[in-house]
């Protein structure tokens, strides 16, 4: 076997295990009635593995250390839960994003933007041809309940970086939020809310906020009040060379 054979089976098996492991994020936060399981993972399109039960697709975008799309497919059993729940119907595509951020987060720091509804076979038809595609069907008691399915494109080298791009995008405007902290709650948990409660954040009251660019980590900082407002006092800068530019503009 020739060393670029060698290499390249080798990527692929990172990939795969990578993508094994996404899935398997994602399984732990979809509603199923026992613990999914993952099967195993398919290369082709064509083959990929759906559940039953007339499924829905939800399909996103991935953006960060790794880029691509993800699709999850889920059973229709899923949406009509999600269609008749305590507190009214709920949107499949935003019910699902913990899932996808959880995937998206095994990956590396990587954001999920622009989540949609989807038939299936469009949507995995929709990450052809594209780059490294993956699909993991996602089992229940040996029932077939989800399948991620995972076009990536792997980061180039830092020294193939165009840095003509940051110049287009000085002047673009971008929404910056300011996270205190998050937690996950059930249904049950939700409904039980009452005036006065307190929610419990995952984070210790120390603890700096994260400062978010479109949903990506840039800064934390100290929460500070000014003029009977509140702001951030930066006192850490967590990305690398994009962030590195941006100090050097406005130094």
């Amino acid at each position: 076997m020739s060393t670029g054979t060698a290499a390249r089976t080798d990527d692929a098996a990172t990939i795969s295990a990578a993508v094994v492991s996404a899935a398997q994020a994602a399984g732990a936060l979809l509603p199923a009635t026992s613990a999914l399981s993952c099967g195993s993972p398919v290369d082709d399109p064509d083959i990929a593995p759906l559940p039953g039960d007339s499924p829905a697709a939800i399909t996103a975008r991935l953006s960060g250390e790794v880029s691509g799309d993800v699709v999850l497919v889920v059973a229709g059993s899923v949406v009509e839960a999600l269609a008749n729940s305590p507190v009214g119907k709920l949107d499949v595509a935003a019910a699902m994003r913990p899932a996808l951020e959880a995937a998206a987060g095994v990956l590396g720091r990587v954001t999920v933007t622009s989540e949609r509804m989807e038939e299936p076979e469009a949507a995995l038809d929709g990450l052809r041809d594209k780059g490294v595609f993956l699909a993991v069907p996602l089992l229940a008691a040996g029932e077939h309940q989800a399948t991620l399915a995972l076009q990536v494109t792997l980061p180039r080298p830092q020294g193939q970086t165009q840095r003509g791009s940051l110049e287009l995008l000085r002047n673009v405007a971008m929404e910056v939020t300011v996270e205190i902290g998050r937690t996950r709650m059930t249904v049950q948990e939700l409904l039980s809310l009452y005036p006065g409660e307190i929610v419990e954040l995952d984070r210790a009251a120390s603890a700096p906020a994260d400062l978010l660019v479109n949903g990506t980590l840039i800064a934390r900082g100290e929460v500070v009040v000014v003029d009977e407002e509140f702001g951030l006092r930066i006192t850490e800068v967590v990305t690398d060379a994009a962030a590195a530019e941006l100090g050097q503009a406005s130094a």
